[in-house]
């Protein structure tokens, strides 16, 4: 039978994530190392998964209310507050969502009409683009530069504005570049966005991770950004909480409305074990994050310099736990790279096309492992390198 006559044509034509290929050609190998996935090999701190734990035990397994349970959301707002000084109405400017990628859904779709242009620096997470998509919208590809780090600039973002751009998503800190926009870009984007009248949408769920004495800023934290933005965050990447699926959005009470009003009739309310969790996470975690940011620090030391030895250049990552190595010097595109390096060596990395065109001769290797793990696929790839000169 010939289904295609049934399903949604713009769904058809939406390529499946490049990320996935690569994490599939691994589970069907022996003894390969992956870095791949971009996934904390932390376990979730024990009081965390202790209060979830406790909540069954007490029988609270029934649904929250749609925008996540009233005490969530205060130690949400208390959160922005306090490590990024950004103050947000909890009963207004806050929805829980199911993980962050349901909040950039919701915020896109809520925004979005047929024809609208949405910016998108890429190299950038692999979501954006096809959720645009569907949506009705019109992705305009912004292509940031190894040479300035794979930040976005005034000047690019202003080539890229027509009549119809409405949104402009900023991916800081970026996957899967390591990428980090300090407050100094931060304003110069925003004078952009204000001369423009635009959207942003701040996709900021790794903002605790960043490294050196600069602590991440929010862009609703940019002078008169707070009522132009969106912002993005979760559990996932700080707390070690990949599992738990748990995020949420933050921003004007008029744009949060419509957004629950989305997530009312597609999912109803996130999960309500996770939401006792997270309310643990943000009372107690702030010893957590400092502890596996610090170990993800000398990962990436040790996985920045191992690349530049081995003559795959990159510049060093200010945030999240990617590098995005160049690997020009091959003479192979991305995705032979990647190919060649997973049926050689055993090794599984991802091609920088995954994350748009402009990714080509990079890839991206996440250091979200341990030491011995990285050490060893660092070996692998060494060899592999060698062998092809």
């Amino acid at each position: 039978m010939d289904y295609s006559q049934f399903l949604n044509d713009k769904v058809q034509a939406i390529k499946p994530s490049g990320i996935r290929k690569f994490f599939d050609i691994a589970n069907e190998m022996d003894h390969v190392i992956s870095l791949s996935i971009g996934e904390p090999d932390f376990t979730t701190p024990w009081h965390v998964r202790q209060e979830g734990i406790e909540s069954l035990r007490r029988g609270h397994t029934w649904y929250s209310p749609n925008r996540g349970f009233s005490e969530l959301r205060s130690q949400i707002s208390n959160y922005y507050a306090r490590r990024f000084n950004v103050e947000y109405n909890p009963d207004s400017e806050i929805v829980v969502t199911v993980g962050g990628s349901e909040a950039i859904d919701l915020c896109i779709r809520a925004l979005i009409q047929k024809g609208d242009e949405v910016l998108i620096p890429q190299p950038s997470f692999v979501c954006y683009e096809p959720m645009t998509v569907m949506a009705d919208g019109k992705p305009v590809i912004i292509q940031t530069k190894a040479e300035n780090e794979f930040r976005l600039t005034a000047e690019e973002l202003e080539q890229h504005i027509t009549p119809k751009t409405k949104l402009l998503i900023l991916p800081f800190p970026n996957n899967p570049t390591g990428a980090v926009m300090r407050r100094k870009h931060l304003e110069e984007i925003a004078e952009v966005v204000e001369k423009h009248n635009m959207m942003v949408l701040s996709d900021e769920i790794y903002g605790e991770l960043t490294y050196g004495k600069e602590r991440h800023v929010s862009f609703a934290d940019v002078k008169g950004m707070k009522e132009r933005t969106v912002v993005v965050n979760g559990f996932s990447k700080s707390y070690a909480m990949t599992g738990w699926r748990l995020g949420y959005a933050l921003g004007p009470e008029e744009i949060i409305t419509q957004m629950t009003k989305l997530h009312q009739y597609a999912i109803m309310s996130a999960p309500t074990t996770a939401q006792y969790a997270a309310i643990e996470a943000l009372k107690h975690g702030d010893a957590d994050i400092e502890h596996m940011r610090s170990e993800y620090d000398i990962r990436r030391r040790l996985i920045v310099d191992a690349f530049c030895k081995m003559g795959l250049t990159c510049f060093e990552p200010e945030g999240a736990f990617y590098v995005f190595p160049s690997i020009k010097v091959s003479g192979m595109s991305s995705e032979e790279f990647c190919e060649k390096l997973i049926y050689a060596q055993h090794v599984a990395i991802v091609p920088g096309t995954a994350f748009g065109e402009c990714g080509e001769g990079f890839a991206r290797v996440s250091y979200s492992y341990s030491l011995k793990h990285i050490k060893e696929a660092l070996e692998r790839i060494d060899r592999f390198v060698n062998e092809q000169k």
